[in-house]
């Protein structure tokens, strides 16, 4: 059973950064991809940024240039570095992950594991 863990969230003001971490376990993503959603108050759950295991990334088009997504230094991790943060990106942001380098099913919902979430507050 795939099971994926998110860290860093947390408060910070406006044009500041955050760094986003997330490891998954039980499952192998060698040939995948991985990447991040968010979902703010009455919003519903977007994509923001997927890297697959071949490096190949993409960006929601309100991230682009102010976030950067990488796999981590072990096997089965990634990272999410945002900069200039504004308070539209508050949001409980997920990671997600799947064996398949799907890329459109995996941006609409269509595939993939969830992590259990992690607090972003951007205040102004």
């Amino acid at each position: 059973q795939v099971h994926l863990v998110e860290s860093g969230g947390g408060l910070v003001q406006t044009g500041g950064s955050l760094r986003l971490s997330c490891a998954a376990s039980g499952g192998s993503f060698s040939g995948g991809i991985m990447g991040w959603f968010r979902q703010a108050p009455g919003k519903e759950r977007e994509f923001v940024a997927s890297i697959t295991s071949s490096g190949v990334t993409d960006y929601a088009d309100n991230v682009r240039g102010r976030f950067t997504i990488s796999t981590g230094s072990a096997e089965n991790t990634m990272e999410l570095q945002m900069n200039v943060l504004q308070p539209e990106d508050t949001a409980v942001y997920y990671c997600k992950a799947d064996s398949r380098a799907w890329v459109v099913a995996f941006h609409r919902g269509q595939i993939g594991s969830w992590g259990q979430g992690t607090q972003v507050t951007v205040s102004s």
